[in-house]
């Protein structure tokens, strides 16, 4: 199973909160540009790296006040890991917090791929982006390319998310668990086998009927 972090695992958009708070909000224009499509997260994350004046102590206490994971999270892991079900984390956002989240609830064994901060002097900082598709260039991380890799390894990759960047990989998905933007759009292409979720304890209930 490969999910998406923020908005998925993690109930709070902890990357756009960081974004918003150590911008002090002067990425909001380039923010509405990603939303509505006209730039991709990579070129985004690039113009904002500039406007953020931050240092590893500051940011992670910051993000763990808002450490709030999906409270049936750690039962599905449980479950998963018992069932013989291997879960990835896949994420547009950020390695520091989902390190320090995941950590927090003492889940840091879990693989995950993200874009990676640099940490420079005068609590400037840059952004680097190992899981980029250089065909495409778009994604920061591109969630699709990762599933494509693991192809091959498993019998069946089912999907979890719930946001923009979310849609591309579950087309490529045997099964997606979706709610919110990615919900509506499964709805609209029809094409994917999907079930709508709100928590991770739907996911727990198909993977006990199911493996």
């Amino acid at each position: 199973m490969i999910s998406d972090f923020d908005g998925t695992i993690c109930t709070v958009d902890v990357g756009n909160k960081v974004l918003s708070h150590f911008t002090n909000k002067s990425w909001n224009d380039i923010d509405r540009q990603y939303v509505q499509g006209s730039v991709g997260s990579r070129e985004a994350y690039s113009r904002i790296a500039p406007l953020m004046t931050a240092n590893p102590l500051r940011l992670n206490a910051y993000v763990l006040k808002l450490a709030k994971i999906d409270p049936f999270f750690a039962r599905f892991y449980r479950l998963a890991r018992k069932k013989g079900v291997d879960v990835k984390i896949v994420s547009d956002g950020l390695d520091f917090y989902i390190r320090a989240i995941m950590e927090k609830h003492r889940l840091g064994e879990i693989e995950y791929f993200a874009n990676t901060v640099v940490f420079g002097q005068d609590d400037s900082l840059a952004f680097n982006f190992p899981q980029a598709n250089e065909l495409c260039g778009r994604c920061g991380t591109c969630k699709n390319k990762i599933l494509n890799d693991y192809r091959l390894m498993y019998e069946k990759i089912i999907y979890i998310g719930n946001g923009q960047s979310d849609i591309c990989p579950s087309r490529c998905a045997d099964l997606v668990f979706a709610k919110e933007v990615l919900l509506k759009k499964c709805e609209e292409e029809g094409t994917t086998p999907y079930q709508s979720f709100h928590d991770f304890r739907a996911i727990s209930e198909y993977l006990k009927n199911n493996f």
